[in-house]
């Protein structure tokens, strides 16, 4: 696997977790207008996985299928957290928000540091995941 599709395979996996993330939550929580947020940015994130995904295979290699370890035990904690929380939404937001910093810092880490194709790749899907990561701050700030 090159350096290339191992960087855009991270990106892949990284947001798979957040997108994995809003999935599970909207199915936790009751607010219908979380809901409806919750869906917008788990369908924002498989629109950058597709797009991540057809740069890989435009390599003639295997986009990365799964999530991350640290994914997974930030949905259980959220779990964890929101069970012995008297504000479960503002717990999964809060949690949200956190993985939209973990992505935008993978985007950002990667757009230092990529090859130039894959730089402009990833300049062009910044303003989107940024736009998510300033959404569940946002949203995180007006719960608190």
């Amino acid at each position: 696997m090159s350096n290339k599709t191992a960087q855009l395979n991270e990106l892949i996996e990284i947001t798979r977790d957040g997108q994995r993330f809003y999935e599970h939550a909207l199915d936790e929580v009751k607010d219908v207008r979380l809901q409806a947020l919750f869906r917008d940015m788990s369908r924002s994130k498989q629109q950058m996985i597709e797009a991540l995904a057809v740069k890989v295979a435009a390599n003639e290699e295997a986009p990365a299928t799964g999530g991350t370890l640290l994914g997974k035990l930030r949905q259980v904690y959220a779990d964890s957290r929101a069970t012995l929380s008297s504000d479960e939404e503002a717990t999964y937001v809060a949690q949200l928000e956190e993985a939209e910093d973990r992505i935008l810092h993978a985007f950002e880490d990667a757009l230092e540091c990529a090859e130039t194709d894959v730089q402009a790749l990833i300049a062009v899907e910044m303003p989107k995941v940024r736009a998510c990561h300033d959404r569940m701050r946002g949203l995180k700030h007006e719960m608190q």
